[in-house]
Formats: C-alpha cells, structure tokens, sequence
C-alpha cells in the first residue's frame, strides 16, 4: 500500500488541505520529506525544483539557515506561554515601520483567522452588517466568505459549501473583480459596512486589480462609510515589500498579512488605522482571541524573515527578473506551438493561463483550460519541477533559484509542449 493510500485510511481525503489531493491536475501527491533552498525531496528520494515554495512564504526557500537559527534558538526557550513576549513588539514594530497609514497591529495564527476578524472588526466599528467580496478572491474558509454568486450582477451570496447556513452568507454581496459598476450596485443595496479584497489577486491564479479601479474603490468606500480591508496575506511582502502598497500607492483601512511575516511558521496578522484597531478588545467591544496567537517560535521566525527582507529590497528586482524570464519564454515556446498562453506577474509571484486574452476577473480565468493545465502539471512534475497542483494558484520564484534553475525549466516546457497541444 502507497503512502497516499495509507493517509486515506486515516486523513480525510488523504491530505489536510483539499488542492493537496491533486484532484484537479489528477495522479497522486508526492510525499515531501524535506527542502533545502529551491528544492524538495519526497520519500522516494526524487528531486524538485519548488515553485509553491509553501504557497508563498518561503522567499529565501527551504532551511534558510538565519531562519532555522532563529526557530531553535526560540524552541530552547520554550514553544509556547500564552503571554506576552517581547518577540511580538518586536515583529510588530518592523511590520508597521513600513505602512505610514497603519497604527496597530494584531497577531493570529492564520490567514483566514486575520480575514475573519478584520471583517468582524470593520463591522463593529461602521454598525453595519454586510459585506462586499469579489468573485475570485479566497479569504479562508470562515462562513460568510464561502460564498458563490446568484443570477444577477450584484447579489447577496448563497453558501458555496454544505454547513454554511444561508442566515451567515445574506449579508455577504458578490462584486465582479475589476468591474467598479458592480461595486456600486453592491453598495446601493445599503447597509455596507466593509469591502475585502485582494488588490493582487493570487488564488484565480494571477490577476493584478488595475489601479483606477482600486482608487475608485478607495473612492466609494469613503463615500459610503465603509471599511476598506486589503487582503494580503498572499502578497505581503511577497509583491514587494511593502506589498500592493509600493504598487498602488493605496491606503487600505485595514490589511491583512500572513505567510510571510512567519517565515513558514503559522501566522496572520490584521492591522489598520488607530480609531478602527481600538475597538477590539481588550481596549474595545470587538472580541477577538487566540491562545497560540504571537507564538514565540512563529514570531521569531518572521522576525528573521523580515529583517532580512528590510536588509536586502534588491532581492524584489531579481526574483522579478526570474519571473519574468521563466513566463516570457514559456509564452514565446506556446506562440511558437499556436497555445494560447497568457501570463501575469507582480515581484516574485506569477500566474499563467492556458487562454487567449489575459484574465481581468473571475469569468476571464474560468475560460482557461484546465485540461492543458493538467498535462503541463503532470509532465513537468515526472521532469522534477512542482507547480501547483491547481490551474488556480499563484507561483513563486524564491532567492535560492538561480539562472540554471529558470533554464532548466524553461527546457523542461519546450520538450512538454508538444504533449500539452495535443
């Protein structure tokens, strides 16, 4: 019986976290074992080039040995007090230096915990109940975010998955990414006391918001009272330093980080103006907690991390330029082959589409193939290069990769390409 066989009998699904099963790029996962740099190893000893990089927060790749020295040094401390420790100021002072237009700050444990709480949080300071999300944009998996959109062009959401009641998802209103008329139809419905988006979208794969588009949300939000909340648990830090914020030149009310700011360890975090961030407890109504939240060891970890990232900005141009070499020629070799191909990429992070016209929005990537998407997955992975198993995520490009490493990729699709066409 194979491992992933075994897992089953005892793991739902095989895995503890659904895109882990390879259902959509189908075969089996891989087992990893270990990392060191760029690359894996599962537990038969075969070799990839990582390109998830543990969706996203591993910018220095596996092992990075200031990062390890930080986690041990921490464990030896202790794993875990449910106090107060110094760690925490310190990550906080170094994440809010960079963000003129945040004041505070408050650590969870991850993503979907930052999301959820920034949004709880925005309605207790606005008093108003729903919400507006976009289509394509993942939040985590609390209720009133599983949502999927009804028949007209703004609606209130239905639930998306079995045991999210329909009570949880009313108050949530679906907009269309990109599309600034669909927000304001959301907002004519009334009563919104926030907007949550990804302004760099990472999970319909790649699509960057257009930036009139983003001010004009910016625009509305203060018009209408609402809290506007940036989700950049992807791409903070990881677009650039600052995030969507070095981009766009944006003020989110609210923004939400994680990945990154742990190194790898389990962490979010949520942090926003003063006059918002004050109305959580213990200094206001909002009630919010966690026991493992500011875990020492996590809080080393993206201490590390994000000194080492504040000591170095040069590193976003190189991985950019990784990036960029790695799509451009994967577009020329599918021009050459009549694929359509279209691509994305913002810092370290891309995105790419078995498509004829570039995604804007939700229904744009829906028309990609998927099925094209499946065989490059499959016959890269059997060539030793891990893509997402899903032609709905975001890639990323790590400091450890090298020119060899992009060429070496760039060689392996030349050779699949032909088996992806047919």
């Amino acid at each position: 019986m194979g491992i992933f066989q075994e897992a089953q009998k005892y793991i739902v699904g095989g895995v503890n976290s659904p895109v882990r099963a390879f259902k959509s790029v189908g075969g089996e996962p891989p087992f990893i074992k270990k990392g060191k740099g760029a690359y894996i190893w599962d537990i038969d000893n075969n070799k990839y080039l990582d390109f998830i990089q543990s969706w996203g927060p591993l910018i220095f790749g596996h092992c990075d040995e200031e990062i390890e020295e930080a986690i041990i040094k921490a464990v030896k401390n202790g794993v875990s007090f449910g106090a107060p420790t110094p760690l925490e100021v310190e990550l906080a002072k170094e994440v809010l230096e960079l963000f003129p237009h945040l004041d505070l700050i408050r650590f969870v444990n991850s993503g979907t915990e930052a999301t959820m709480s920034a949004i709880r949080l925005a309605r207790g300071y606005t008093g108003k109940d729903n919400i507006i999300k976009f289509e394509g944009c993942y939040h985590g998996h609390s209720d009133s975010l599983l949502v999927s959109a009804g028949s007209g062009a703004a609606t209130f959401g239905t639930p998306s998955s079995p045991g999210v009641p329909k009570d949880f998802t009313k108050h949530t209103l679906l907009a269309k990414y990109n599309d600034i008329e669909s927000v304001k139809k959301c907002f004519e419905n009334g009563d919104v006391g926030c907007v949550i988006i990804e302004p760099i979208a990472g999970n319909m794969s790649l699509v960057p918001a257009d930036k009139e588009f983003l001010n004009e949300l910016r625009d509305l939000c203060n018009h209408y009272g609402a809290v506007l909340i940036f989700d950049e648990v992807m791409s903070g830090f990881r677009a650039s330093l600052r995030g969507s914020y070095d981009i766009y030149e944006i003020e989110a009310d609210i923004v939400t980080f994680g990945k990154v700011i742990g190194g790898g360890m389990p962490v979010g975090a949520f942090a926003g103006k003063k006059e918002i961030m004050e109305k959580l407890s213990p200094v206001g109504p909002v009630y919010q907690a966690g026991t493992l939240s500011g875990n020492p060891v996590a809080m080393a970890a993206g201490l590390a991390q994000i000194k080492k990232l504040k000591s170095n900005p040069e590193i976003y141009k190189s991985l950019e330029k990784k990036a960029t070499k790695l799509m451009s020629k994967f577009s020329d070799i599918s021009k050459e082959n009549e694929i359509d191909f279209q691509y994305n990429m913002v810092g370290s992070m891309f995105g790419f589409f078995f498509n004829s016209v570039k995604p804007k929005n939700f229904d744009d990537v829906n028309k990609s193939d998927t099925k094209k998407y499946a065989k490059f997955h499959n016959e890269m992975l059997k060539r030793g290069f891990y893509f997402a198993p899903s032609a709905y995520e975001t890639g990323f490009i790590c400091t450890p990769m090298n020119d060899n490493d992009i060429d070496n990729t760039i060689n392996a699709f030349r050779k699949i390409v032909e088996c992806i066409r047919g």
